[in-house]
C-alpha cells in the first residue's frame, strides 16, 4: 500500500482533521479550566466563615473556633492574615473556623460580651471557652490539636450565648445600635441638632414608659381583680362604716360636753374659795362643798341670826 503524502487529497484531509481536533481539546482543556478555578478560589474562601445573627445557632453543635474583630481595629487587622492561614487547616482538622464583625453583628457582641478586640473563642458541642493563648497560627494549631482547650475554664452556663440572660443582652446591644443608626439618620441626613435628636429620644422614653406602666396595670387588674369593689356586701359593710363613724362622732361630742360641764364645775368651786366663809367664819379645812350645801349653809346661818335678834 502507498504511504499517504501531504501532497494527496487524502492525506492533507487527515491532517486537517487531526488539527481541529487537537485545536478543539485545547479549547475544551481551557474552558475547564476557567470553569473550575473559581470554583477552587471559592472553595477556599469558604474555608474561614461567617457567622452572623441569623445563623449563630450553628456553632452550638460541632467544634469551632471563632474570632470576635472590627474593620477599624489594629489588632485585628494584624490577625486576619493568621487568621486565614489558620482557617485553611480547619477542614483537615475536622474544626470550623469563623469570624464575626461586631460592627455588623451587635447582637452577637452582647451574647457573647464582647470588651475587648479581637476576642477568640472555643466552642465544643455547645461549651464555650476563651481563648488566652499567643496569636500565631502554630499556637491554634497546638490549642486545637492537642486538645488544650481542656485545661481552660468554660463558660458558665448563666453566661452562655444560649441562656436568658445573654438573650436580653443580645437584645439591648441591638437596641443600641437601631437608636444610634436613627441619631445618625436624624443628623445627618435630615440635618437636625444633636440636642434636637436628644429631646426626641427622651420624649420617645418617657411616652413609652408611661405607655408600659398603664399596659402592665390594666394587665395586672385584669388578672387579678381587686375582691374589695366586687364583693356582694361591699355597699352594706360601707354604710355600716359609716354609721359607725357617725356614732363615733357623736360619742366624741358627748364626751366633749362632759369636759366643758366639768370645766365649769372647776370654776364654780374656785369661785367659791375666793369668795370664803359667810359673815367672816372660816370654812372648814378639808371640805369640798358643792354650790347647793354652800347656799343651805349661807340660808341656815341667817335664821340663826334672825331668831337670835328677836330674843334679844
Amino acid at each position: 500500500m502507498a504511504g499517504l503524502s501531504l501532497s494527496s487529497p487524502s492525506g492533507f484531509r487527515m491532517f486537517s482533521l487531526t488539527a481541529q481536533e487537537s485545536h478543539r481539546f485545547w479549547r475544551c482543556f481551557v474552558v475547564a479550566a476557567l470553569c473550575l478555578s473559581p470554583l477552587s478560589v471559592s472553595a477556599k474562601r469558604e474555608s474561614l466563615k461567617e457567622v452572623t445573627d441569623d445563623n449563630w445557632e450553628e456553632i452550638l453543635t460541632g467544634e469551632w473556633m471563632i474570632e470576635f474583630y472590627a474593620p477599624w481595629c489594629p489588632a485585628c487587622q494584624q490577625l486576619q492574615p493568621v487568621w486565614k492561614d489558620f482557617a485553611d487547616w480547619g477542614e483537615d482538622m475536622g474544626v470550623n473556623i469563623a469570624k464575626v464583625d461586631v460592627t455588623e453583628q451587635p447582637g452577637l457582641s452582647g451574647r457573647f460580651v464582647i470588651t475587648s478586640l479581637p476576642t477568640i473563642y472555643h466552642c465544643k458541642e455547645g461549651v464555650f471557652r476563651k481563648y488566652q493563648g499567643a496569636r500565631t497560627k502554630e499556637e491554634f494549631l497546638s490549642f486545637v490539636d492537642e486538645k488544650k482547650w481542656e485545661a481552660v475554664e468554660p463558660v458558665s452556663s448563666w453566661f452562655g450565648p444560649s441562656s436568658l440572660l445573654m438573650n436580653s443582652m443580645s437584645a439591648l446591644f441591638k437596641l443600641s445600635m437601631f437608636i444610634r443608626r436613627c441619631h445618625n439618620y436624624m443628623t445627618e441626613q435630615l440635618g437636625l441638632p444633636v440636642w434636637g435628636s436628644y429631646v426626641i429620644f427622651g420624649l420617645a422614653t418617657l411616652l413609652s414608659g408611661l405607655a408600659l406602666g398603664l399596659l402592665l396595670v390594666f394587665i395586672a387588674d385584669y388578672v387579678f381583680p381587686s375582691r374589695r369593689f366586687s364583693a356582694p356586701d361591699y355597699h352594706q359593710k360601707k354604710q355600716y362604716s359609716q354609721q359607725a363613724r357617725l356614732l363615733q362622732q357623736e360619742d366624741e361630742l358627748e364626751a366633749d360636753g362632759e369636759e366643758d360641764d366639768d370645766e365649769d364645775d372647776e370654776q364654780d368651786d374656785s369661785w367659791s374659795r375666793r369668795r370664803g366663809a359667810p359673815e367672816g367664819r372660816p370654812e372648814p379645812k378639808g371640805q369640798n362643798l358643792s354650790d347647793e350645801a354652800l347656799r343651805r349653809r349661807v340660808v341656815g346661818t341667817r335664821e340663826e341670826d334672825e331668831d337670835d335678834e328677836e330674843d334679844a
